[in-house]
């Protein structure tokens, strides 16, 4: 409800959880890129799902000890007065192997929205894998006759990541393991060599540090390489741990039905082709109440309301930021946005953003003169949260509702 506290933080202090998705960033404040660095935090735990997918490691030259807490700094919040800037995107494809890739490995492929993205800690939603063939992939031949769609590029193309600033990249969805598992290994070492951290797999939380703030992110996803988002007790368990290890904590989700029809947030469970897509109310209070700061969605591929519980923000989809030759462009599915907040060293919120982007033929990321992200999201909050939602003003500026 508008005006309840926000909640109160585990392990000595306060955490923060965002949920963002599909095209959006998430930035806190006005910082620099390449200002967060990351620490190895349980990279080398067992994942929860048993004898199913790859082990992490992820030491980027850090030390491999939890976080801090406000606790350890004599019971200051931490880092600087004005907070930090976070910035985050949906869903990222930047090519379709091997007759779909831009040329000289999309070079520049981010270079139009870059400026969009720059903060503290930069994060997006890799929707593809990044390795060569490796044989096997789930649109072999018991997939004929059967819509399948594998999203892949060469290892090369980590550097348009690189260049554009990211810092880490969900990776809890479902094109993960659209080469099996070495096609997921494969992605795991090619963004270790590029010094770009990873979340996702179960049980793994990833810890970095931005202006002397220790992030958490987790990453949720509907499928055993991921932490399961509609295991709300499981869920509940990792952020409370995550929540000792960090003074804010992000949440990464990929959930929610698909297609320009499903737009909308309601309450109860969602289904896809089968599939469990989360109850993404459920999960999102869940998880705000276990002591997440931001809840950052995606998985819909289009955008949808935001809503702020306890305080906190939750961006239930941020819709499709780039898809070449993979993702419709068309529309609503076309319409994405660059989400930026700023939050204090306790994952208190101090301010927030939404700038527009949209995909121009084969897929590419643009800033939308049009700026349709602002109106579509804040019409579709107002339905969705009529008194929870966020205010989003004609120039994308967010804030809490009123008390």
């Amino acid at each position: 409800m508008p005006g309840e506290p926000p909640p109160a933080r585990r392990g000595g202090g306060r955490r923060t959880a965002i949920i963002l998705g599909a095209v959006a960033a998430v930035v806190i404040g006005a910082g620099t890129a390449g200002a967060a660095t990351f620490l190895g935090g349980d990279d080398n735990k067992e994942p929860a799902a048993a004898g199913q997918g790859p082990s992490r490691t992820q030491t980027d030259g850090g030390s491999s000890s939890p976080g801090g807490s406000p606790a350890a700094n004599g019971g200051a919040v931490p880092g600087p007065a004005e907070g930090i800037t976070l910035s985050a995107t949906g869903d990222i494809v930047m090519g379709m192997a091997p007759g779909g890739l831009p040329p000289n490995n999309g070079k520049g492929f981010f270079d139009p929205v870059k400026q969009y993205l720059t903060a503290d800690f930069q994060m997006g939603n890799l929707e593809q894998v990044l390795t060569d063939d490796t044989g096997v992939g789930k649109c072999s031949a018991e997939s004929a006759g059967k819509t399948c769609f594998a999203f892949r590029t060469p290892p090369a193309f980590v550097q348009n990541l690189t260049d554009a600033g990211f810092k880490l990249m969900n990776m809890a969805n479902n094109h993960a393991y659209d080469y099996g598992e070495v096609g997921y290994k494969n992605s795991q070492k090619t963004l270790d060599g590029a010094g770009i951290k990873y979340t996702g797999w179960p049980g793994d939380i990833p810890v970095g540090e931005a202006k002397g703030v220790k992030i958490a992110v987790v990453g949720f996803a509907s499928y055993k390489w991921s932490n399961l988002c509609y295991d709300l007790d499981a869920a509940e368990k990792i952020i409370k741990e995550a929540a000792t290890k960090a003074d804010i904590v992000v949440v990464q989700v990929h959930q929610g039905a698909e297609g320009a029809d499903k737009t909308h947030v309601k309450p109860g469970t969602e289904m896809f082709l089968g599939e469990n897509r989360c109850d993404p109310i459920a999960f999102g209070h869940r998880v705000v109440d276990a002591g997440a700061d931001l809840v950052i969605g995606h998985g819909p591929h289009v955008m949808r309301a935001m809503e702020f519980y306890k305080g906190r923000l939750i961006a239930y989809s941020l819709g499709n930021f780039a898809g070449y030759k993979a993702l419709g462009y068309n529309g609503t599915v076309g319409i994405g946005g660059v989400l930026k907040v700023q939050l204090l060293g306790d994952g208190t919120w101090k301010s927030g953003s939404l700038t527009a982007t949209y995909m121009v033929s084969p897929g590419l990321p643009k800033p939308d003169p049009k700026k349709q992200a602002i109106p579509f999201v804040s019409n579709l909050t107002k339905q969705d949260f009529p008194s929870t939602g966020a205010k989003i003003a004609d120039d994308g500026t967010i804030t809490p509702p009123a008390a």
